[in-house]
């Protein structure tokens, strides 16, 4: 890919400020640096915060790319995919981050001719916070969590009930996004096939086992098309940036605007549980407080008793991510097991009972 070199951007710039434009740095966001040895290793392209000044106002912008490499990501059609629809979709759902434009790097610079395009690059604007995975570090080394955290677990489920509120009548997008589950780059298989062929204890027929597993759930699911809402679609810690109180801003919208609810709950809950086994080894104290705080609220909101019944694949799918050892390397073997134990496990119970847990960690 070109780089990005500053008479090109400035050029770029023009198009959008007045100028004179006056760029005054480019570095990588911050925050991901601050990353501790419990989390993900595994990234994709760093978002840059450029700071500039046009006509005396300063201006911070962030320029996003997609860094090459597995889960679909190989070629430029697959990353310009991406880009293409957080450009369509981040704009539209509310407290999220605004797309600003979508644009080309060329071999003379980021000029938008399609036909010399070499790698796509989306604008959005710069929006301050502390991602929430911050809240659940804390929580874990001080044992304990505060009034702010649960306010902050209702918040969470509140927002997602009135996104999830939009209801969509297309039953054939809703079969995509429930056969993605399984088949997308990013999803399932995707995850499955990323894991080392010759481990110790995670065998080629224990995630085989799963993948044959899920797709019972697919054709189960398949039919539930009144289902489709206004989803999120990558809803977890690391993209919620929280600032004072309950304040915040969601980022990466990156699946597709309309979806499964319980794709989202499962995304942001089962984070609860992994931070909880990090800190005791099961699932008990703040971490359970936070997950049946945030069960009950969504509930109580929607009254949709029937993601119960839906969401086992989901949190199938959230839980092979975060027992991954390409995304979470630095995290000791018996809890590994507890989360593949809960992802195979859940597929056997037709429905999920949000206070009872602790014995789908356990190997059967």
């Amino acid at each position: 890919m070109s780089e990005l070199n500053e008479e090109d951007l400035r050029n770029y710039l023009k198009l959008h400020y007045e100028p004179p434009i006056n760029i005054q740095d480019i570095e990588p966001l911050g925050g991901m640096e601050e990353v501790d040895f419990l989390l993900k290793d595994y990234g994709y392209g760093t978002p840059l915060e450029i700071n500039f000044i046009t006509k005396g106002e300063p201006k911070t912008i962030v320029l996003n790319t997609v860094k090459p490499g597995p889960f679909g990501h190989q070629t430029m059609p697959d990353r310009a995919e991406i880009l293409l629809r957080q450009y369509q979709t981040f704009s539209k759902l509310p407290r999220h981050v605004k797309a600003l434009d979508i644009g080309g790097f060329t071999k003379s610079g980021p000029i938008i001719i399609l036909g010399d395009v070499e790698e796509l690059f989306l604008i959005t604007e710069h929006v301050k916070g502390r991602e929430y995975f911050h809240d659940l570090d804390r929580i874990k080394a001080e044992g304990d969590a505060v009034a702010l955290d649960y306010d902050r677990a209702i918040i969470l489920a509140e927002y997602l009930s009135e996104i999830h509120s939009e209801k969509h009548e297309d039953p054939k997008y809703y079969e995509r996004r429930t056969r993605e589950l399984l088949g997308h780059n990013e999803c399932i298989m995707g995850l499955t096939d990323s894991y080392p062929m010759d481990h110790d204890w995670i065998s080629v027929d224990f995630l085989a086992g799963i993948e044959k597993k899920t797709i019972d759930w697919r054709w189960r699911l398949k039919t539930l098309t009144h289902r489709l809402s206004a989803v999120h679609g990558d809803f977890h810690p690391f993209n919620i940036l929280f600032r004072e109180g309950t304040d915040f801003t969601a980022l990466d919208r990156s699946r597709g605007e309309l979806g499964e609810p319980a794709d989202d709950v499962a995304g942001l809950t089962i984070n609860y549980l992994f931070w909880g086994l990090l800190k005791d080894k099961e699932f008990k104290g703040p971490f359970k407080g936070l997950w049946e705080t945030f069960y009950e609220t969504y509930l109580e909101k929607t009254g949709d008793e029937e993601i119960l019944s839906v969401i086992p694949p989901y949190l199938t799918w959230r839980a092979i991510i975060v027992a991954s050892p390409v995304w979470y390397p630095h995290y000791s073997m018996d809890i590994r097991k507890k989360l593949l134990n809960f992802a195979n496990n859940i597929l056997y119970e037709r429905t999920l009972d949000p206070n009872e847990l602790n014995f789908l960690l356990e190997e059967k």
